[in-house]
């Protein structure tokens, strides 16, 4: 499965996104202004499988799982750092799911693994 990815956002033709529009989104204001284009790699996280974008303008390190040697997101480097964490990538979730023997609740950073009952 491909990881990797691009997102354009074209304001060229449109009136862009306000400051605080920007913020809630995480986008430094001048990405995402009226006339701006932003374009930017993204990258799917191996342990909740959302998708992120690169934002050009971070300078902090991004996580690598070292279990899994796949990058992770921030929400699950922080999760992965709690004492009662279990490794359990995206992929191995939705094997034991779809085996039938499990159900999932929780979010997808904090998943619960509820054992199925016989039908």
């Amino acid at each position: 499965m491909k990881k990797e990815g691009e997102v354009m956002i074209d304001h060229r033709a449109s009136p862009g996104l306000t400051a605080d529009e920007a913020a809630k989104f995480g986008f430094h204001p001048d990405q995402v202004k009226e006339g701006a284009l932003f374009e930017a790699a993204t990258m799917t996280c191996a342990h909740c499988n959302r998708v992120v974008i690169r934002n050009p303008l971070r300078v902090r390190e991004r996580a690598t799982c070292l279990q899994c040697n796949q990058y992770i997101c921030d929400l699950c480097d922080g999760a992965r750092r709690q004492p009662d964490y279990v490794h359990r990538p995206w992929k191995a979730i939705a094997d034991l799911v779809q085996s039938g023997k499990f159900t999932m609740a929780g979010t997808s950073v904090n998943p619960v693994l509820i054992p199925r009952k016989g039908d």
